[in-house]
């Protein structure tokens, strides 16, 4: 079994001594800390949990100001499946170009490896906490030489031409800050040296905020979808209450205090704010969703003062997938399908969707049955979908699979030779460490080195595909992916 390296840091606390001399000297290093807590840490230490605390560490050398970075940063948590990621990220880019900020980009989390928990139900992980499990699982994948950045597959291009947004990669940002070389951590030797480990779980404990506020340095937020929305520019009183708070039955229930109020994120984390002058302002889950007339967490849809953000808010509504993908899914479509076909995205055991197979499978009969109205045969149907082929028997799946007169069934696999073409292909781009204002030298990153394994590129593709299906697309109700693919076809990114 792989022993897990990075951990919480350690909250043990010493058995006490008795000695006169160890109490003495106990004493006169609570006087040294107690200084240098007054002049150097922010009031806001926040333990692991209320019967815990951690030691406290020397001022960090990256938040001595001579050895600063020279610009300010925002960092913050992606967590569940990779559309939420992808819709994070998006929020995250508005965030940092109204703050000004570059913006650390994320890597690729592993579906529902980190999970937030319900906003609804003011019931989820705090900031601290999924910060901390974000970075423990970026620092695996790069362990296990899987690392794929969100760069990597997003062609953020655009952004760096049109609006100056400006990123850097979490490598390239981790290796300077921290004073890490990431270099040797991708191997097959799970055991690295305690000397690394321990570095990259005190630079972990340090920035998912574990040891409070730094002044000058690191600015960890508290705040999340259970007592803030953020907004800007918004034509209501800053710090008023939200419209959505939790009803009275949830607060004796669940013995909930919160208040949820509506914040304007330029006046509270932008110039003159105790958080500006930070070289890294660390968000938590940058999630946002419309609930009950009001959304869960971040409100910034327009920006009619503001022209920069309002063209930012529009070219951030379609983020691309690279051209290595794009041109993969076509070939696909022009290639293999050869003709005009039908998209069906039928998400049938993941989460809520596993007990709606009627409801799922209602639009795809009611298109087909619409289809067959033309007299074309066969009709090319492109299947994606989470049920292995294997149990499709008795689904109207594998109704549909069995009229070979009537349908051509099209799938695509992650063993398929275009999926593993592609995958290298993304690798050997690299995009991802092209990106950023700290170069990849400076910062002892060495490209080669940075993934080792094949990417899984295979949702991306399928996506892709769907976007070029001429005969319509049905997607399942509520699904994410659905929602990307139906952005996608608005955008005709099939086209030429």
């Amino acid at each position: 079994m792989e022993t897990e390296t990075f951990i919480r840091p350690n909250t043990k606390s010493r058995k006490k001594q008795t000695s006169p001399l160890l109490t003495f000297l106990f004493l006169f290093t609570l006087i040294l800390f107690f200084f240098y807590f007054k002049n150097f840490i922010s009031p806001s230490l926040l333990p692991l949990s209320p019967k815990k605390s951690l030691p406290i560490i020397p001022r960090p050398s990256q938040c001595i100001p001579t050895n600063t970075l020279g610009e300010k940063f925002l960092w913050y948590a992606p967590h569940s499946g990779f559309s939420n990621q992808l819709a994070e990220f998006k929020n995250a880019v508005l965030m940092a170009k109204i703050l000004n900020r570059t913006l650390i980009v994320p890597p690729i989390l592993d579906h529902h490896a980190v999970a937030l928990g319900s906003c609804p139900k003011f019931r989820v992980l705090n900031p601290n906490d999924l910060r901390f499990l974000v970075w423990n699982h970026s620092i695996q994948l790069l362990r296990d030489c899987r690392y794929v950045s969100m760069a990597d597959i997003v062609d953020l291009s655009p952004l760096v031409s049109y609006s100056k947004v400006r990123f850097v990669d979490f490598r390239t940002f981790v290796s300077s800050w921290c004073g890490i070389n990431l270099d040797g951590i991708c191997s097959k030797d799970q055991n690295i040296p305690s000397l690394l480990s321990e570095s990259l779980r005190q630079c972990g404990s340090l920035l998912s905020g574990y040891y409070g506020s730094i002044t000058g340095c690191l600015s960890a937020l508290e705040e999340d979808c259970r007592t803030t929305v953020w907004t800007y520019q918004k034509d209501v009183e800053d710090g008023a209450l939200d419209s959505f708070q939790p009803d009275d039955q949830l607060k004796k229930k669940k013995k909930i205090s919160f208040i949820r109020r509506r914040k304007d994120v330029y006046k509270a984390l932008g110039p003159g704010s105790a958080a500006e002058s930070a070289t890294v302002l660390a968000f938590g889950s940058l999630f946002t969703a419309p609930y009950k007339g009001s959304e869960s967490h971040i409100d910034v849809h327009e920006a009619p003062n503001d022209p920069i953000i309002q063209t930012l808010i529009e070219k951030i509504e379609f983020l691309p997938f690279v051209p290595e993908i794009i041109n993969a899914g076509k070939k696909f479509a022009l290639q293999t399908i050869k003709g005009p076909f039908l998209c069906a995205q039928l998400r049938l055991l993941d989460g809520q969707f596993k007990n709606h197979h009627k409801a799922t499978f209602l639009d795809l009969r009611q298109k087909i049955e619409s289809l067959k109205q033309t007299g074309q045969k066969p009709i090319n149907i492109f299947v994606m979908t989470d049920l292995p082929m294997a149990n499709w028997t008795g689904s109207y799946l594998g109704s549909i699979a069995k009229d070979s007169d009537a349908f051509k069934l099209f799938v695509i696999r992650e063993e398929n030779d275009l999926v593993q073409e592609t995958a290298k292909e993304v690798m050997a781009a690299g995009h991802g460490l092209k990106i950023g204002s700290i170069s990849q030298s400076s910062a002892g990153i060495n490209k080669r080195h940075h993934p080792q394994s094949l990417t899984d590129v295979l949702l991306y593709i399928e996506e892709i595909i769907c976007s070029c299906a001429s005969l319509g697309f049905v997607g399942t109700t509520g699904s994410t992916i659905a929602e990307s693919i139906d952005l996608m076809r608005k955008h005709d990114i099939c086209a030429g």
